[in-house]
């Protein structure tokens, strides 16, 4: 892990540390997005890097170095998006760059099975509780989509359970009460999806066993599985209650059903084992992404030896990709998650992300703002609001107009958040004391002159 203090210069850790927003230039950015607007759908290849829901023009990035990203306009930000949580060292980390460059020397693609691919699965096995073999794709949105084919021709039903505000993805079958994007941009699922699409969709709200133990009795032998972000990071960020997973386990067990922990975000970054491993909840599929491909696209599901066995060609669940486990994506991931592996890492990511909520909470205290916030490893986030968060109803409490004025007020400060008040907050290894004090003194500051 390399030390922050390299990669901030003193004037840096100045314009941080001012009471006065920094001039920001968006001169570059704004004509970099009017080009794009012209060949790339709202100028932007996923809606909520649009800042639609905050307004202003989003910053095209240069480049980044361990908690640093650069935009084209010359300005720095402390980066707590970290390409949606992908980067748990931080950006550029020396010893990713160097296994990316040393594969791509050698080849990019092959569309043939390489060691690499092995050598990633068995950190995976290793590290995952409840997975005995892992497939490799190349998004989380292809995990979820095939775990869901696997759970429904395993227990030949065909109703999924999953819950309001948890994304999965944008398979059509799962763009229901999806968060994320969906409920920035205010969209009520997507024009496009079928009734048909999303019959075998049945909805509950996170946190409420009540509601899942409903749906079944409704349903009963019809559904095949329940799947679930066991921490919720796509509606903002909101924990499960004591028992819900516990639940989620027992319901699913005595139905037949499977449990699909969605852990492309929760994996590798609340713990090593992930959310399975920190709750000791054992789910029989498991959905895997961003961590697992150090920034790089890739994705993975897993579970079960008998459950995956049924994918082709060792049985007749059909699931393909040309790029699937594609050499350089294996090779960062394997890079990361030798790094991640170290004593301490995990500590240092707790630390960092409490931290963080803490500074927010405090500051937003300081200037009269309502706030709820989080953190539980390499995950936090805040809600603007009174109302405690459980669920997707409560976190819809949040004041999405005063978001958009801190965040604005956070950027021109220095520091870079989601552009979404339904997104959580991440950190790397990077983000190391100086770093967080540069940030606390920034977000102060931001507060106390949102109002000038």
């Amino acid at each position: 892990m390399g030390c922050a203090r390299d990669r901030l210069s003193a004037a840096d850790s100045l314009v941080l540390s001012s009471d006065s927003p920094r001039v920001r230039s968006s001169s570059r950015s704004a004509e970099l997005l009017a080009a794009a607007s012209r060949v790339i759908p709202g100028g932007v290849s996923s809606p909520v890097r649009a800042f639609r829901s905050v307004g202003g023009t989003p910053p095209f990035i240069a480049g980044g170095k361990g908690a640093q990203i650069t935009d084209t306009d010359e300005n720095t930000y402390l980066d707590f998006v970290l390409s949606w949580g992908a980067l748990a060292l931080g950006h550029a980390h020396p010893a990713v760059v160097e296994a990316v460059s040393r594969q791509a020397s050698r080849g990019t693609s092959f569309g043939a099975p390489t060691e690499l691919e092995t050598e990633l699965a068995e950190l995976v096995v290793g590290a995952m509780p409840a997975v005995e073999m892992v497939r490799f794709v190349s998004s989380g949105t292809e995990s979820v989509m095939s775990a869901i084919r696997l759970a429904r021709a395993a227990t030949g039903r065909r109703k999924i359970v999953k819950f309001a505000g948890c994304y999965h993805g944008h398979a059509d079958s799962l763009l229901v009460k999806a968060g994320s994007g969906v409920a920035t941009l205010g969209l009520p699922d997507s024009p496009g999806v079928t009734e048909g699409a999303v019959a075998d969709t049945l909805t509950a709200s996170y946190n409420d066993l009540g509601e899942v133990e409903a749906i079944l009795a409704q349903h009963p032998g019809a559904v095949a599985a329940i799947i679930v972000e066991p921490v919720a990071g796509n509606m903002g960020l909101v924990l499960p209650q004591p028992g819900f997973l516990d639940g989620l386990r027992r319901l699913t067990s005595a139905q037949g059903a499977l449990l699909i922990f969605d852990e492309v975000m929760t994996g590798f970054r609340v713990a090593f084992g992930g959310a399975q491993q920190l709750y000791g909840i054992s789910p029989d599929l498991t959905c895997l992404g961003k961590i697992m491909g150090g920034g790089l696209p890739a994705a993975a599901y897993g579970g079960r030896r008998d459950l995956m066995q049924q994918i082709a060609p060792s049985g007749n669940v059909y699931q393909a990709g040309t790029l699937s486990g594609n050499p350089l994506a294996m090779a960062a991931g394997i890079a990361t998650l030798r790094e991640l592996r170290k004593p301490g890492a995990y500590d240092s990511l707790e630390r960092a992300s409490s931290r963080m909520a803490s500074c927010v909470r405090d500051a937003c205290l300081q200037a009269d703002i309502p706030v709820q916030t989080n953190s539980i490893g390499g995950l936090w986030g805040f809600f603007l609001t009174a109302t405690p968060v459980t669920d997707f109803a409560s976190a819809k409490t949040a004041n999405t107009a005063l978001y958009a004025r801190v965040f604005h007020a956070l950027l021109d400060h220095g520091v870079y958040l989601a552009p979404s008040q339904f997104e959580a907050a991440f950190v790397s290894t990077a983000h190391d004391a100086q770093v967080l004090e540069a940030t606390r003194i920034a977000v102060s500051n931001a507060l106390k002159t949102m109002g000038n």
